[in-house]
């Protein structure tokens, strides 16, 4: 079982990220149900553990295959050298700046075309469950 990750913005019709899969986060074994407030937390934590492996892969020289040269040679850069990325992320921090962007109204969270509206409020996860973070855009001067 994996949770369906959408990255929306509203007004634009590409999405932010392609969707991705998320393994689904411990759930209660009593009810089936979980805390929307940790399966946000769960899908960071599992975003920043994915970016530092992404960045582990790149320190690395690639041997890139002719598609491979192709496809970026079409994209405008073929680039197999390994890159020396020294980004840390602070996995509490940003859990702790992913939940106060949704308590400060900055994203929307809808699970199975519902929007849930509180941290607090637990949600019922299912094998074919749809996540959507879609991001609000303010207007100037709002």
């Amino acid at each position: 079982m994996a949770l369906l990750v959408s990255t929306r913005v509203l007004g634009k019709r590409k999405p932010l990220l392609d969707d991705f899969g998320v393994p689904p986060p411990a759930i209660d074994p009593e009810d089936g149900d979980v805390r929307l407030r940790d399966v946000i937390e769960h899908v960071v934590r599992h975003e920043v553990e994915q970016f530092g492996r992404r960045q582990r892969a790149r320190t690395l020289d690639r041997v890139l295959s002719d598609a491979q040269i192709s496809q970026a040679a079409a994209r405008g850069k073929v680039d197999p050298a390994s890159k020396d990325f020294k980004q840390e992320v602070d996995v509490e921090a940003a859990v702790g700046n992913a939940l106060q962007a949704f308590e400060d109204g900055m994203y929307l969270v809808i699970i199975d075309e519902v929007e849930r509206r509180s941290l607090d409020e637990t949600v019922r996860l299912s094998e074919n469950s749809r996540l959507v973070f879609l991001r609000l855009t303010f207007l100037a001067g709002a």
